[in-house]
């Protein structure tokens, strides 16, 4: 089941990522000079969502 982008959003708030800025519906989160920009849309494209999570080493 794809999760929402503001469960996702929480994800990388749980390993140490934090909300840099905001526009429109997608919001920037950085953690060092890493960065990644999370869609707030209610489904994450099955795609996208396996990319974030890998991005911070989480598994479905």
């Amino acid at each position: 089941m794809p999760i929402s982008g503001k469960e996702m959003k929480k994800i990388y708030e749980k390993h140490g990522w934090r909300e840099l800025r905001q526009k429109g519906s997608h919001v920037i989160m950085g953690k060092g000079e890493d960065r990644e920009t999370i869609p707030l849309h209610k489904e994450l494209k099955k795609g996208l969502e396996s990319y974030l999570l890998k991005r911070i080493g989480e598994k479905k």
